[in-house]
């Protein structure tokens, strides 16, 4: 069986919330985590929430910054989420980022190291990421 996230169009596992996310499906089945009706729109949500709230909102500069925020340690492995972010994307945990407009590439790389600890695999579906953040960023 794939992992949940795959399943729901939601690499990033987002929690059910008030929000009226873009590309919902209709009848939300899953009580703990959105569901999209394509796995692009369950990216631009991640990339939404990361690069105009965690990055633009609340000034969270950081891989470890922004994995402290998205996976708490009462809910989490924080450090090791982290740890496991920072290596699959070369990326210290402590280097600020960069503004998300004009360092892309690190954006997408954490988008997807966190898609890959989220799921348990590295068989994600890469064209929908970039068309996910293109739409994200208003492209």
């Amino acid at each position: 069986m794939e992992p949940r996230g795959i399943r729901n169009n939601n690499p990033l596992n987002i929690r059910r919330s008030k929000d009226k996310w873009q590309g919902l499906k209709t009848l939300q089945e899953d009580k703990e985590f959105f569901q999209f009706t394509e796995m692009k729109w369950g990216w631009r949500a991640a990339f939404r929430l990361l690069c105009h709230t965690y990055y633009g909102k609340y000034k969270l500069r950081t891989i470890r910054d922004i994995i402290y925020r998205w996976a708490p340690p009462n809910e989490n492995g924080t450090l090791v989420y982290i740890r496991s972010v920072a290596e699959r994307t070369g990326i210290n945990a402590d280097k600020e980022l960069g503004d998300p407009a004009t360092h892309a590439a690190q954006w997408l790389m954490i988008g997807m190291a966190m898609a890959m600890v989220e799921n348990g695999t590295a068989n994600q579906d890469w064209l929908s990421m970039l068309k996910g953040y293109s739409l994200a960023m208003g492209e």
